[in-house]
């Protein structure tokens, strides 16, 4: 069975806010749908974390090397799609292109086959994955009203990211910390997101260690993207003496740009993101090299249901994994398919068992945001 067709979807109109200096609104367009489409009508669904015309552009270069292959072959056709492209995209908006064709392709292998994605990765080592409530810091009171709406949408593990923490000064970072902590009570796991990707990020190492300690006193699992995101030196020198586990990566690109994380034990989270560094391909590959080294994998996942089924069937086909990200509120978690993800009493998401990711699009709502 062939593939026959590619078609791009941008979204807009429910855009969140992403932390960053020049702020995200609503219009902004900075995600992507893609749709393979076999001969016999079948179709794979993926999303990719880079706007419509950067996508656009992309599959118009990929689109020769991909209208006539296979149809349930998604890692052979998705690495031929990244060594055909090296000399005009070798990783950016090119790989993230690619991210978004290779989960479409693994979801249209699993329809082809009957199988969910995660027993085709090789088979499922949990059912059930924990998600945590992704949202941004703000200013202390209506950061308390944030975490309280969020605990009574089911999230037992909640991550604070960006502005303001990390962009005043010390005593407003641990006044926010604190109130968090305070907000949540004891059995909410909190996670800590300083977004060291935002452009000209001020703070090095010693900012990141005094901050790492303050956080050890509130019982954070992780602190993320405390130094810029390709300072491997900074991060193997804070893993070292960090009293908090270190995560990063959702930035990067291509297993190869993880390996000197991995090799050299930068961290003891890993984040990719599979809507950015290569697809379900990519990710499973660098979650092994991760689990060989005994770094925890957690996938990054700020940006739709689709991305969000696609991590929960990684983290089913990893020996050990422990989260997968959720971005709430969102329109485009919360609407984009007919049976939108909610954690359960205990906090929990079922791993999806139909074949391909296991969802259907709700076109309705991909009528309403796309264009």
């Amino acid at each position: 069975m062939n593939i026959i067709d590619i078609r791009v979807t941008g979204l807009k109109g429910a855009t969140v806010e992403g932390g960053w200096a020049d702020e995200l609104k609503p219009e902004d367009d900075v995600h992507t749908i893609v749709e393979v489409i076999a001969e016999d009508g079948l179709i794979g669904v993926g999303s990719v974390f880079t706007s419509k015309a950067l996508v656009l552009g992309a599959v118009q270069l990929l689109r020769p090397f991909l209208i006539g292959e296979r149809a349930d072959e998604p890692a052979r056709v998705s690495e031929r799609l990244r060594q055909s492209s090296f000399w005009q995209g070798r990783g950016g908006s090119v790989e993230h292109a690619i991210s978004g064709i290779d989960i479409a392709l693994w979801d249209l292998m699993g329809k082809i086959c009957g199988q969910p994605v995660s027993r085709l990765l090789g088979g499922n080592y949990r059912t059930r994955i924990k998600p945590y409530g992704s949202i941004l810091f703000d200013e202390a009171g209506p950061l308390r009203e944030k975490l309280q709406g969020t605990v009574a949408r089911g999230f037992k593990a909640i991550k604070l990211g960006w502005r303001p923490f990390g962009r005043r000064d010390a005593r407003t970072d641990e006044l926010l910390i604190q109130t968090a902590r305070d907000a949540v009570g004891p059995n909410v796991e909190l996670m800590v997101d300083a977004g060291g990707s935002e452009q000209f990020w001020p703070h090095g190492y010693k900012w990141a260690l005094n901050a790492a300690k303050m956080l050890a006193n509130y019982d954070i699992v992780w602190f993320e993207e405390a130094l810029p995101p390709d300072d491997l030196e900074g991060f193997i020198e804070l893993r070292r003496h960090s009293p908090v586990p270190i995560a990063t990566g959702e930035v990067l690109t291509r297993r190869q740009s993880f390996r000197p994380f991995l090799e050299q034990h930068a961290v003891d989270v890993i984040q990719p993101d599979c809507t950015k560094c290569g697809g379900i391909t990519e990710a499973i590959r660098i979650a092994w090299m991760a689990y060989d080294r005994n770094i925890l994998y957690v996938p990054h996942g700020w940006n739709t249901a689709i991305g969000l089924a696609a991590d929960l069937h990684l983290t089913a086909a990893v020996p050990v994994a422990r989260y997968v990200e959720f971005l709430t509120p969102s329109p485009y978690i919360d609407e984009l398919i007919l049976e939108p993800f909610r954690p359960d009493a205990e906090g929990y998401l079922n791993v999806p068992d139909k074949p391909g990711l296991g969802f259907e699009l709700n076109r309705e709502a991909l009528k309403r945001y796309g264009f």
